[in-house]
């Protein structure tokens, strides 16, 4: 039986690694729930909606799981965001290309919601960061995808991976563009009751 200094402050409704480490890094403990959720955006739906949206809808389905009695659920959902357009995950190499290509030498914005839901009792908040790309070459843009890692990351690239290389300029979160907002996750979890420090 787990004592209360381990039990779990919250449900994580993500099957996302890289928010299990800022979770960890903040000294959060937290239990992963399974939860489905379609990610289709909507016709006309703004980038900013759809993140909010999603995060919102995963944080609920994880306070589902969870039942009565259960910790908050954190629900958290990051795009990649071009000209109004968002940047999901790439479906192959030929998708994964075409991205890294038109981030190249430009600026795009990461947005990055978190939620939190306990029964009726629900917030979330929304990070905006802007990225600058240098120049990619053809080249460069194929090794990368050989590296592996662009094939399950928003936008095809990883801020704290080797896409690191390409970065020239983060205006913003470093959290939220790896896919979970700090600041923002420790106002929710302060809000919810949870001491982060």
């Amino acid at each position: 039986m787990e004592s209360p200094a381990d039990a779990p402050q919250i449900l994580l409704a993500s099957a996302s690694p890289r928010r299990r480490e800022l979770l960890d890094q903040i000294g959060i403990r937290w239990r992963q729930v399974t939860v489905q959720v379609d990610e289709t955006p909507a016709e006309g739906e703004s980038p900013e909606t759809y993140v909010r949206r999603l995060a919102l809808a995963k944080a609920r389905a994880g306070s589902s799981a969870g039942g009565r009695g259960a910790p908050p659920a954190l629900g958290a959902d990051t795009a990649v965001v071009v000209e109004g357009r968002i940047l999901g995950k790439p479906r192959d190499r030929e998708e994964a290309l075409a991205m890294l290509a038109l981030l190249s030498g430009r600026t795009h914005r990461v947005m990055s919601a978190v939620a939190l839901v306990q029964g009726s009792h629900e917030a979330c908040r929304l990070n905006v960061s802007e990225v600058t790309f240098r120049p990619l070459t053809g080249e460069e843009r194929q090794a990368y995808w050989e590296s592996g890692e662009p094939a399950d990351k928003a936008g095809a690239y990883a801020v704290q991976g080797l896409g690191a290389l390409f970065i020239r300029e983060l205006r913003g979160s470093y959290s939220g563009v790896m896919g979970l907002p700090l600041y923002e996750t420790a106002e929710l979890l302060t809000q919810f009751g949870i001491r982060v420090l």
